[in-house]
């Protein structure tokens, strides 16, 4: 007898939802937030949660939404491009110094991050820096053609939280590989600008529902229907931010690998293998005979060859993965562990000494303000990695020597 790697949930009259969750938690309330997302007329086929999973607002984080004919602008919540980026370079774990305080510090004024930086708001520089005006080249003329319908955007800190990293679950790391090679990790997506495109049209579908008189199982799955007025700009608006996205993590990238040679003071390559990849957000694609809109709200795309990043919390192993191509998961895995703990709940049950205890080895914050981040507070990846083998096969086992957080 065959069996699957994956669970299904199935409610009478509505699309199924296939869960790769087997040997990790999968609590009722994202079950019961899938099913809601289950009941929509649009989904083609079925929804798919990795094993990641765990309650979103709108949609379940860890989640693969498939739709033909509309988008549900809260499922892509307000991240909008946010995801992953890896460079191998030509360093070894023993050209690395015996402390790594200084290069944290380099690293973190080299890029802006947390809500406070310089006695300043994250991203605003004072004259722009030479780099950041070359890369925001390309998306100016995308932008000011938003800005034309929409000129709510242009009041936003767009140019100026390029290449900067935000705050939350958001980090820089330098990691060593089985090889004790050195990688550089960061995770990042496309900062205020994003957030103001996805906040806008998410309150313009939920107006669109309230017009229209449309009742849904709840109010954040309000959608835009193919051939309304919005759809069309929407996808134009999500489309530049995940290239802002892109571009933000390069420039933070190049920043990071400069910090290296600053402290280190040797020659190396990097780009020797390279990995920049979404995993909040939407993409054209065909499956299953049709052309639809995938929406990965927290999961990676993992066609057949195609690589992609798991990274693990702060003190947990990451992952460079190759996809397997499984099309009953749309071609696509997790985007990381998944949380078991909500950021509250994590400050109140975990102490600032298991903190300590728990990213011991790592050059990292160890204070109060990152508790909310803490390996705990997150899914085991090992077991995670486990559930999705069938999706994804791990190319490196990266652990970190560094995180700096936002």
């Amino acid at each position: 007898m065959t069996t699957t790697a994956y669970e299904v949930l199935y409610e009478q009259g509505q699309h199924p939802v296939k869960a790769w969750t087997r040997g990790v938690s999968f609590d009722e309330n994202s079950k019961k937030q899938l099913l809601n997302i289950a009941k929509l007329p649009f989904i083609h086929k079925w929804i798919a949660a990795m094993p990641d999973v765990h309650l979103g607002k709108g949609a379940t984080i860890g989640s693969v939404i498939p739709t033909i004919g509309a988008v549900i602008p809260a499922a892509v919540g307000v991240d909008l491009g946010c995801g992953m980026m890896a460079m191998k370079t030509s360093l070894t774990a023993e050209q690395l110094p015996d402390s790594l305080t200084a290069l944290r510090a380099v690293i973190e004024r080299r890029v802006p991050h947390g809500l406070v930086f310089g006695g300043r708001d994250t991203g605003s520089w004072g004259e722009l820096p030479e780099p950041i005006a070359q890369a925001w080249q390309p998306l100016s003329q995308g932008f000011e053609r938003l800005c034309e319908k929409y000129p709510r955007f242009k009041n936003t800190n767009n140019i100026k939280h390029l290449g900067t990293l935000g705050t939350g679950n958001h980090f820089i790391e330098v990691c060593l590989d089985e090889a004790n090679a050195v990688w550089v990790m960061l995770h990042s997506g496309s900062r205020g600008v994003g957030n103001r495109i996805g906040t806008h049209f998410i309150e313009l579908a939920k107006k669109d529902m309230e017009r229209w008189f449309i009742h849904l199982p709840d109010k954040d799955l309000a959608y835009i229907p193919e051939g309304t007025e919005h759809f069309k700009d929407y996808l134009e608006a999500v489309s530049w931010a995940q290239d802002f996205a892109m571009t933000n993590r390069v420039v933070m990238m190049n920043n990071t690998l400069q910090a290296l040679r600053d402290v280190l003071k040797i020659p190396f390559e990097a780009q020797l293998e390279a990995v920049n990849c979404h995993h909040n957000y939407i993409s054209r694609e065909h499956h299953y005979d049709k052309n639809v809109i995938v929406t990965r709200k927290g999961a990676v795309s993992a066609k057949l060859g195609e690589m992609g990043i798991i990274p693990g919390s702060m003190g947990a192993k990451s992952f460079i993965v190759r996809g397997l191509g499984n099309e009953e998961s749309f071609c696509s895995c997790s985007h990381g562990a998944g949380r078991v703990m909500s950021r509250t709940e994590a400050k109140k049950r975990v102490s600032l000494a298991e903190h300590i205890t728990a990213t011991a080895g790592v050059e990292c914050r160890k204070d109060e303000s990152v508790i909310d981040e803490t390996p705990s507070a997150y899914k085991p990846i090992e077991a995670v990695m486990a559930a999705q083998a069938d999706l994804v096969e791990i190319v490196h086992t990266l652990k970190q020597v560094l995180c700096v957080k936002g």
